[in-house]
């Protein structure tokens, strides 16, 4: 298989600038969408739409030899994208899948993209790309018409061969109507998408094109990227959120031999040829620090998010609260609760910075690669045109990688220095900088009639935002209300940075509702399952709730039955989906052992059913972290979690017996499939324990210490 990640350059790093890239491939064809106004796309996402019109240019160049290039802004963080895109591609172009190569996230090379998160890379941009494999379809046979002397409506498309639907000797490829010469066209409308009923390869499984090189220890990452003459930065930090250096005393470091220590602004960087002796010199620097002011822990933050949250807006509403409330036989009230969680990724943000011939490249650990180009060129004073960021495989982002300080701090450095730096963070450089999902207060109200039904929902979210929160059932006097976001960090509501983190506000929301869907459940004296079907409306969702069910084997049981099932549900990312779990909890000491899990998606046209399945594996396993154990400890502005010794990610002992199901839906768009399964796993694991203990726990993540205290509660009631 051809290796599809970048376009490797003569210096073996990929570093080629796009007319030395577009003087090696002069001969084939490029189908272009160009800033000018094109046909708008009545079948296509609104915002793919927006993309293919005005502001996307997205090129194909089919070569001389017949072998397909797709340029694309997204870049591969495990997700997927490099396997399915070419899939897409293949499919629209009617090429063997394998002739397909991919060039992703280079910022010279590929057309713009705002960047890799939310669920959005097929669910958007695949549109486009097939949009653009289509329009290159229509002009070939064009071409070919032109060649062979035969109408176009009389000619097919096989395996990158053009020929006479009659005649078979009519014939000619791709590689030949391309060859020696460059050629630009466009058509004057829209050409037919494939229907869906006729492609052979959007659809079924395609093997991972980063399988080999990761398995292998092969892939390339931005901390791998070693330029000739590079130096190691280690980086003046100061010991807390909101704490400053006022002075650093460089002078031992700069005595030890090899060390250079640079001052760019506010960075104070020592630097040497191997990372060990930067380690050293870093350790010698002697910083005088003011103390940060702040005297908030994670234990006092949600008080504090109470009080100093924004008075906030209704996103959603209907009939009268006080109505559903008169109307209401049983009112439950209760209060939700989830910490900070970080992103943790294996590898930390890294990048490295190389100034060559008045340009500036940087490899980047990022998901955004195109506005990473943008805020490099502002940080050192550079026109857009003299920055470059290549991305290789980047080690996992989950939202933390949309931003790129390291990045920034790298071309700093180079700048300063005049010779290539890299800057790869330690782990407590990670955790000290990520942008961690935010601590979240959840309050809800809701109410029942003598019917089993939900009358009253009075909704508040504070500061995890509004994803999620929509409730969903059919109730007539609903608000759902929310009390601040979690993008970037609203003034003193926060002690450090807040960001998107995979499915960003999600978990904290459905674990909140979907928790109380079970109490009102149970109040109701109804089986959970049966309860919510009872409240439904939504058919896609009533689908994904009955074949998780169907793949779990569920019976339904009203009440805390002590069998250890749970259920959660909701949307993400236009992805419907159900998840069933059993668990068991050791009352002794209050350990949480997941046993199984069946989840069901409705994600419209599955593009790669293997790949859409690990992205529901990964989401799962990943989603136990959060669950379980991950809360970020912090006191007066210090991160005290420094590595995974007190922050624990899952482990490989944790996975549970994963069962993944796919509702049949292939004549709708394809949605997202890297966050929906992650956004049940809080509720489904809460609402599994109160099922075997009947303990009902509020608060994430559910650690031993807070399960006890739920058994000693159900033992005091």
């Amino acid at each position: 298989m051809t290796p599809p990640t970048i376009v490797p350059g003569t210096d073996g790093t990929g570093a080629m600038d796009r007319r030395e890239f577009l003087s090696l491939t002069g001969s084939g064809l490029f189908i272009a969408f160009t800033m000018h106004p094109r046909p708008t796309r009545p079948e296509l996402p609104a915002a793919a739409q927006q993309r293919a019109a005005t502001d996307f240019n997205a090129f194909l160049h089919i070569g001389a030899d017949g072998r397909v290039t797709t340029y694309v802004g997204k870049i591969e963080m495990g997700q997927g994208a490099m396997t399915s895109f070419p899939q897409l591609v293949a499919d629209e172009l009617n090429v063997p899948l394998a002739s397909v190569d991919i060039v992703l996230g280079d910022t010279d090379l590929c057309p713009f993209d705002m960047g890799t998160f939310g669920s959005l890379s097929v669910r958007q941009l695949g549109p486009v790309v097939r949009a653009a494999a289509a329009e290159a379809r229509a002009v070939l046979v064009a071409m070919a018409a032109e060649k062979l002397q035969l109408p176009a409506a009389s000619l097919e498309v096989k395996d990158g061969v053009v020929q006479s639907r009659t005649d078979a000797s009519k014939r000619v490829s791709y590689g030949e109507l391309t060859a020696g010469k460059r050629i630009e066209r466009h058509l004057e409308g829209p050409p037919p998408l494939e229907p869906v009923s006729v492609m052979t390869i959007v659809g079924r499984t395609a093997a991972r094109r980063d399988a080999i090189e990761k398995v292998t220890g092969k892939a390339k990452y931005a901390g791998d990227i070693v330029p000739a003459g590079a130096l190691h930065a280690r980086i003046v930090r100061p010991p807390a959120h909101g704490a400053v250096v006022t002075k650093s005393d460089t002078a031992a470091a700069e005595a030890m031999p090899g060390v250079r220590v640079v001052r760019a602004g506010d960075l104070v960087a020592v630097l040497h040829a191997h990372r060990d002796e930067a380690d050293k010199a870093l350790r010698a620097v002697k910083s005088t620090v003011t103390p940060s002011a702040n005297i908030l822990n994670e234990r006092s933050i949600f008080a504090h998010l109470e009080q100093k949250a924004p008075a906030g807006n209704t996103v959603a509403s209907g009939g009268q609260l006080a109505e559903g409330e008169k109307g209401a036989k049983t009112i439950v009230e209760q209060t939700y609760l989830k910490g900070y969680v970080a992103h943790a990724p294996l590898e930390t943000h890294s990048a490295v910075a190389e100034m060559n011939d008045g340009k500036l490249t940087v490899w980047a650990s990022t998901q955004t690669p195109f506005p990473l180009k943008t805020a490099i060129a502002r940080a050192v004073n550079l026109a857009p045109e003299k920055v470059r960021v290549i991305t290789p495989y980047v080690g996992g982002g989950f939202g933390g990688k949309s931003a790129g300080a390291q990045a920034i701090e790298a071309a700093r450095l180079t700048m300063a220095a005049g010779v290539p730096v890299r800057v790869v963070w330690e782990r407590d450089e990670e955790f000290f900088y990520d942008t961690f999902d935010p601590a979240a207060v959840i309050k809800i109200k809701a109410g029942l009639d003598g019917a089993g039904k939900i009358v009253l929902w009075d909704y508040t979210v504070i500061g995890a935002g509004e994803r999620g929160a929509a409730q969903g059932y059919a109730v007539a006097n609903h608000r759902t209300h929310v009390r601040g976001g979690w993008s970037g960090n609203t003034g003193e509501l926060h002690p450090f940075g807040i960001g998107p983190w995979r499915a960003p506000g999600a978990n904290a929301n459905v674990f909140a509702r979907e928790s109380h869907i079970d109490l009102l459940a149970a109040k109701a004296g109804i089986d959970p399952l049966e309860f919510r079907l009872k409240n439904l409306t939504d058919v896609r969702m009533k689908g994904v709730l009955q074949a998780a069910a169907a793949k779990f084997g569920y019976t339904p049981k009203a009440g805390s039955s002590g069998r250890g099932y749970g259920i959660a549900c909701g949307t993400d990312a236009g992805t419907w989906v159900a998840s069933i779990a059993e668990v068991k909890v050791d009352k002794a000491t209050g350990a949480i052992e997941v046993v199984r899990i069946a989840c069901a998606q409705d994600m419209g046209l599955v593009v790669n059913p293997d790949g859409a399945r690990q992205q529901m594996e990964g989401c799962l396993t990943m989603g136990l972290g959060y669950t379980l154990t991950e809360e970020v400890r912090f006191a007066n502005g210090a991160v005290l979690d420094k590595n995974f010794g007190s922050y624990a990610i899952p482990r490989f002992s944790w996975v549970p017996k994963l069962d993944t199901v796919f509702v049949d839906n292939p004549d709708k768009p394809p949605q997202g499939g890297g966050e929906p399964a992650i956004i049940t796993m809080g509720a489904v694991v809460a609402n599994a324990v109160f099922d075997a203990t009947g303990a009902r726990l509020t608060q994430l993540p559910l650690t031993r210490a807070r399960v006890m205290q739920g058994l000693a509660k159900v033992r005091r009631e």
